[in-house]
């Protein structure tokens, strides 16, 4: 597997809290930790994400909640609907609910099944399923 040329690296004010969420809830698996920093590099199906709790080392200005502000992850997975079983069993909310939601891409359009959650410091994932590509979609949500 090839390694990817960005992966983004979230501060987080709980690491323990947000581990749990990553793993736990969302299914990520640890490639590797390094606990004495409280740093975790996770995977889902291919997708990396790092997380570490935040500290002065990274510090650029003041912080407060949500940290996620201005920037949306998207991250495709195969099953949907299993992570949204798993979300809904730990009694979490979703930031907004699933739809379908078709964006035009040159000349035709991509569909999505998705939905959107913050994590617990107010990240904003965006998560989807694939949908496939249409020249005029019938129904969702359209973007133009």
């Amino acid at each position: 597997m090839s390694k990817p040329k960005l992966v983004p690296e979230l501060l987080v004010s709980d690491f323990d809290k947000s581990l749990r969420f990553y793993v736990e809830i969302i299914g990520c698996c640890i490639r590797y930790d390094r606990p004495a920093q409280r740093f975790a590099y996770l995977d889902l199906d291919g997708v990396h994400l790092m997380i570490e709790q935040e500290s002065d080392f990274w510090k650029t200005g003041a912080r407060e909640y949500p940290y996620g502000r201005g920037i949306s992850l998207q991250i495709e997975v195969g099953d949907l609907d299993n992570l949204l079983r798993r979300i809904e069993a730990a009694g979490l909310p979703l930031f907004r609910p699933v739809e379908d939601a078709w964006y035009r891409t040159g000349d035709v359009y991509g569909g999505n099944r998705q939905f959107l959650i913050q994590d617990p410091d107010g990240y904003l994932l965006r998560f989807f399923q694939d949908l496939g590509t249409t020249a005029t979609p019938t129904s969702g949500r359209i973007e133009g």
